[in-house]
This record gives C-alpha cells, sequence and structure tokens, in this order.
C-alpha cells in the first residue's frame, strides 16, 4: 500500500501592491519566502513512524501544480497545511475524496479548525500527530477510519519518543535548508502565537543525542547543510542548549534558529553558538512601544519587561558574530500612526543587522482571534487566506485600515532601501572589528583562558 504525504507549500501575500514592492525590495519578502519553502518537518516525521510494508512518497504542493495534475495511484493521503493555504488543503482533499482515496488531515491548523476540515477529509488528527499514527494506520488496514483521533492528555507526547523523520525522501537541491526540532512549546504565552504552545501547554525537550542524530542524517544527503531549528523559542533551557551546542560544534554546519533576547544573559551561551556555526537568530522583539507590548503575553508581561533591555541584548549578541532578525508586529492595540517612525528609528539606532515587519494577524485557535471575534475587529470570519502576516485580517484600534496599510507600506520602503541595508549591513562589519567576542579578538581570548 502507497502513502502520498502532501505539504501545502508556496504561500505568497494577496496584498498586490505589497507583492509589487517585494519584487524592487527582496529583503523585505525574503523571510517569507525561506518559511514557504521549507519542507513540512510533520509530515517528514509521521513518514517516519510509518512501517517498512508503506510505500511512502512526500510532495510540495507547488511541484505538483507545477506537474499539471495530482498523483491519483496512492492508497491513503496525508495533507499538512499553513494557514493561509487551507482552503487549498480542503481543495486538494475534496479532490482525493472523489477518487475514493481516504484523507488524513493534522496540524496546528487542521486541530484549530477540525469540524471545517472535517468536511474534505476521512480523518482529522487533532493534536500532536505522532503518539496517534500508529493507530491511523491500523484503523486504514482494517478499513475501519474514525472521523477523529484526539490525543490524550493534549501535549503529552515525549520528544524522547521522537521518531527520525524521513529527510532521504527530499531532494535537497530544492531547499535553502532543512528543519530540525530541538524543542516544543514556548513559556511565553504570548496572546497572537499560533505556534505549537495550542498544542502543547509545556517545554518539552528532544535528548541532544537524537538531535544530533538526525542532523547527521540530514548530511547524508547533504554534506554541508544550513539548518533550521523548527523550534518556537531554543534555549529556553539554557543547560539543554549548551550541552546540544558542544556536540553541534563537531558537524560543521550552519544554522539558524528563533529565540528570545535572555540568550543575550549568557555569554557561554553566545559563545558555544558562534563557535557551533550559528548565522543569524530571530527575535520577536514586536514593538518599540512599551504600551505595544503591555499584556501582549498571558503570562506574567514577560515582554515587557525585558523592553528596556533590547538594544544592549541586540549589541551583545551580535558582538559574538551572530546577527539578531528583529521581528516587528504592525497594527497591535496601543499602535498609531507614529508607530511606523519609531520602528524605523529603533531599527536604525539599535545596529539590528535584519529586520522583519508584518500585520498582527489573527490566526485560528489563538487567543486573539478570540478576542477580536467578540469585539467585531476581524475583516471577516474564516478569511484564513489573509492569515499570510502580510495581508490585514484584522481592524486596527488606534488607527484606520488604510492608516495601518499605507504606513505600512511606507515603512517597509524606507527599511528595505538599498541605503538603509546597505548601512545595517556595513554598520555590523565595523562592530565586528573591534568586538572582543568574535575573531582574532576572540580566538586570543581563548587561548588565554585554556592557558
Amino acid at each position: 500500500m502507497k502513502i502520498g504525504f502532501i505539504a501545502m507549500s508556496g504561500v505568497r501575500a494577496h496584498n498586490e501592491e505589497l507583492t509589487r514592492l517585494g519584487l524592487t525590495l527582496p529583503g523585505f519578502v525574503e523571510r517569507n519566502k525561506i518559511i514557504a519553502s521549507l519542507p513540512s518537518l510533520s509530515l517528514l516525521t509521521l513518514a517516519g513512524l510509518t512501517p517498512g510494508r508503506f510505500d511512502v512518497e512526500y510532495h510540495e504542493i507547488a511541484d505538483l501544480k507545477t506537474a499539471g495534475a495530482l498523483p491519483c495511484d496512492f492508497d491513503l493521503v496525508a495533507i499538512s497545511t499553513f494557514t493561509a493555504q487551507v482552503f487549498e488543503a480542503f481543495a486538494v482533499g475534496d479532490f482525493y475524496l472523489s477518487k475514493k482515496i481516504p484523507v488524513i488531515m493534522g496540524g496546528l491548523t487542521i486541530s484549530a479548525l477540525a469540524e471545517e476540515a472535517k468536511e474534505h477529509c476521512t480523518s482529522v488528527v487533532l493534536g500532536e500527530g505522532e503518539p496517534l499514527w500508529a493507530r491511523v494506520l491500523a484503523d486504514f488496514e482494517r478499513g475501519g477510519l474514525l472521523p477523529y483521533y484526539e490525543q490524550r492528555p493534549p501535549g503529552s507526547f515525549d520528544l524522547r519518543d521522537a521518531p527520525m523523520p524521513r529527510f532521504d525522501l527530499l531532494d535537497p537541491e530544492k531547499y535553502n535548508r532543512l528543519t530540525v526540532q530541538t524543542s516544543r512549546g514556548c513559556p511565553h504565552r504570548c496572546e497572537f502565537c499560533a505556534s505549537s504552545i495550542l498544542l502543547t501547554s509545556r517545554y518539552k525537550l528532544k535528548p541532544v543525542e537524537k538531535i544530533i542524530a538526525e542532523i547527521q542524517a540530514i548530511k547524508r544527503i547533504w554534506p554541508r547543510p544550513f539548518i533550521e531549528f523548527a523550534d518556537d523559542n531554543s534555549f529556553v533551557q539554557r543547560e539543554h542548549g549548551k550541552a546540544l551546542l558542544r556536540k553541534l560544534t563537531a558537524e560543521k554546519v550552519r544554522w539558524f534558529t528563533e529565540t528570545d533576547i535572555h540568550v543575550a544573559q549568557d555569554d557561554e551561551l553566545l559563545g558555544l553558538m558562534r563557535d557551533s556555526g550559528c548565522q543569524q537568530v530571530l527575535i520577536g522583539l514586536e514593538s518599540p512601544r512599551r504600551a505595544s507590548l503591555d499584556r501582549m503575553d498571558l503570562n506574567g508581561n514577560w515582554k515587557l519587561r525585558q523592553h528596556e533591555h533590547y538594544r544592549a541584548a541586540i549589541e551583545k549578541i551580535q558582538s559574538y558574530g551572530i546577527t539578531v532578525n528583529g521581528c516587528f508586529i504592525l497594527g497591535l492595540d496601543a499602535d498609531t500612526p507614529e508607530v511606523f517612525d519609531e520602528v524605523f528609528h529603533f531599527v536604525k539606532e539599535s545596529g539590528l543587522y535584519e529586520v522583519q515587519i508584518t500585520f498582527l494577524t489573527a490566526f485560528p485557535g489563538t487567543p486573539l482571534y478570540r478576542r477580536l471575534r467578540d469585539e467585531g475587529r476581524l475583516i471577516r470570519e474564516r478569511a484564513w487566506e489573509l492569515c499570510t502576516l502580510f495581508d490585514i485580517n484584522i481592524i486596527p484600534k488606534n488607527m484606520s485600515v488604510a492608516e495601518l496599510q499605507s504606513g505600512f507600506l511606507g515603512l517597509a520602503r524606507r527599511l528595505y532601501s538599498t541605503e538603509e541595508t546597505n548601512e545595517r549591513r556595513s554598520k555590523f562589519k565595523r562592530m565586528l572589528k573591534s568586538s572582543p567576542h568574535f575573531g582574532r579578538q576572540a580566538r586570543k581570548a581563548n587561548e588565554r583562558l585554556a592557558a
């Protein structure tokens, strides 16, 4: 029997003006393109859990569309999707159902839209898929698939039991980086966040030896890979992070991750990140405005309390040769039209190497979506195709939709101009020449410590 794993890839913004702007300012959409082109680690993981008696294939929907037809030689199809492509995922599900081929849907978005998704598939997998997949396959083989498979208790899967993803199903020529998960969850429960915190209420760690084994498996198909850690927030548990980085140094890979500014507090951690090949960290700064950070995260207002440390943290991290991609959200409740200038000046003055700006987006299943729906502040309900981060699906509180749109576009033009982009690069390089934590100066310091 043959299983087709189909990933809904290739997310694009609907905003035509923004798309045109991206064509002239490539840095604006670079990170979004990277995210859209990453393979589906969840599907590769399920493939890794699939017994050898099944034949398996992994496909990106973008490739299948280019080929002009969906393959119909599957006995079972499993689909994972970004929110922005969920309607397209539903259409793919409908196609296979019309061919009498059972369809399984799962993942973060599908778990949040379970009843809607069930209209377009045979079975919905709710929550983490790893503990449910064996049962799904057993029921499929006996011809008795259930409408829903739900993890009990939610979020209970132990990453010590994580299988090896089927990286061998990928053509590495198609990707500029591959993903490895080192942790799941995040202690900062931000109102807007649509990450794995919706699947698990606790922060979970994968054993170091499993992570290194996955990287070595990737290296067998791609000798000098670029790795992205598919974590919501890496290095929350610092000792685990340090143990991983000590092992990672020997693998000679380059890597990227998402974390928070607390990594700036630990020089040993930063040194290990530098020495193990960290190229960049993406950090959700969200806003330079204190009022916009207030009550953003639902566990103690952590982000507001970090605001005063932003500039020092950026400077510290980048002094180790690790570039910071600072992420900002526009359209937060305390944002007014002046916030666009504030973001521009913060980026310029802080020395950030890279910057990402997005619209505040109400994703399904998030506290933000529920609150704005109750306040009547959604552009329209079920506008899932607008969940690209570069389209507006909410009504801002202290400016009009038109002001948010024009302010965002104006800020993008300023931030991603050739002049500003080159200045950020040059400033970073100038800083490194005198940094005690990078290059020749760092090597001398390490030699003194070793002596």
